[in-house]
């Protein structure tokens, strides 16, 4: 699709957009007066605003449809993260199947959350803030109308005003909401399509405690396991354990803030206890009667003698095992090569698209001779 753009100087021109470039677009690129602006309403659920909360939340596709292939899932993630960052929302661990996904997130005591963006110094933070989700021509759009209340003496509409983007901070009715509904415009955009993309609003269930959250983790990040997609849940691209296993700062905190370890622990203990845990929730089970003849489902996992074998190497990946992970992300990559080669290519790629920020190569072997692989 061809979109214009602008660059830093201002001059405007017109070029394709890659589907994953417009997942990250940020909206609205049109607006009217943001003071007419309607709120978002939610649906009533479990919440607590004065202490952390963790929910598993789970929505599937109309019909449950499998309509959601690499590129659609790597849209999903980045849209994940986005909403994650504006709406202050934590996410623990997730998965993005063919048709259905799963997020476990932690929402923050609402009251500590919001004393950042209180008084002049407060307003310029919520200001920076909304640029996570929003245009660069909406936050000025918006400065200006805030102007225009302060030089009529009105301070109680300007309150009002970012009173309307603080009520969608720390609420997972509203976090999975948005990011369902931007992430449907994406899909039928792409796809020429029309009408809703998801069975229902979403499942949700409250999650509390060590236990309990390390356990609802595992479930989560064994999905494709259970499926029969990957053998080793790390293999997995588009879930928490397998972004985390492929060196994601981000996923690596999720994780560890659900096993309630410190967040700069995963290459220690955290990877490793971890995956013992995943190995031991995965054994699969096989389909038999008990004495009453009453059955019991087979599902599928991992063997035995697979989870004795994880166990003998105490949770540890070997470097054959953490190098055939970085293969399996190849595809999502611009230029694999040697430093050098990788490094030149990213500042023309990021000429080309336009963009402020530069595209870090990254190690994909140790030592000399090793090669590296940048991202898009």
């Amino acid at each position: 699709m061809k979109l214009q753009v602008s660059d830093e100087k201002g001059k405007e021109e017109i070029r394709e957009w890659t589907p994953l470039e417009l997942a990250e677009v940020k909206t609205p690129r049109r607006i009217g007066s943001i003071w007419q602006a309607k709120g978002a309403s939610s649906r009533r659920r479990m919440k607590f605003e004065d202490r952390a909360t963790c929910y598993h939340v789970m929505s599937r596709t109309v019909n449950g449809e499998f309509l959601f292939g690499s590129t659609e899932k790597e849209a999903f993630r980045r849209m994940m993260w986005r909403m994650s960052a504006f709406s202050g929302v934590g996410v623990l661990t997730y998965v993005v199947m063919d048709n259905h996904f799963h997020i476990l997130a932690q929402v923050p005591d609402r009251e500590k959350w919001l004393r950042k963006f209180e008084g002049e110094e407060g307003e310029k933070k919520l200001l920076k803030h909304l640029a996570t989700v929003y245009s660069k021509k909406f936050v000025e759009q918006l400065q200006r109308e805030i102007a225009t209340f302060r030089e009529q003496g009105n301070e109680q509409a300007v309150g009002e005003l970012l009173d309307r983007f603080k009520k969608r901070f720390c609420d997972i009715s509203l976090f999975v909401k948005e990011l369902k509904e931007r992430f449907s415009r994406w899909f039928n955009k792409q796809n020429g399509r029309r009408g809703t993309l998801w069975m229902d609003r979403f499942k949700s269930v409250l999650v509390d405690g060590e236990a309990a959250l390390a356990t609802m983790a595992a479930y989560i990040d064994l999905n494709p396991v259970r499926a029969g997609i990957v053998e080793d849940p790390m293999l997995y691209e588009w879930s928490g354990y397998g972004e985390a296993a492929g060196g994601s700062r981000r996923a690596r905190r999720g994780l560890c803030k659900a096993l309630n370890l410190p967040q700069d622990c995963w290459e220690g203990r955290g990877l490793a206890r971890y995956r013992l845990f995943l190995y031991d929730e995965g054994l699969s089970v096989e389909a038999k009667s008990d004495s009453l003849g009453k059955g019991r489902k087979k599902r599928r996992g991992f063997k035995l003698e697979v989870r004795t074998k994880v166990v003998g190497q105490r949770g540890k990946v070997s470097p054959v095992q953490n190098l055939r992970k970085r293969v399996a992300s190849f595809s999502t990559g611009v230029a694999i090569g040697g430093e050098d080669f990788v490094k030149g290519m990213a500042a023309r790629y990021q000429e080309a698209m336009g963009r402020k920020n530069e595209r870090s190569p990254r190690p994909v072997t140790d030592g000399e001779g090793g090669f590296y692989v940048m991202r898009e």
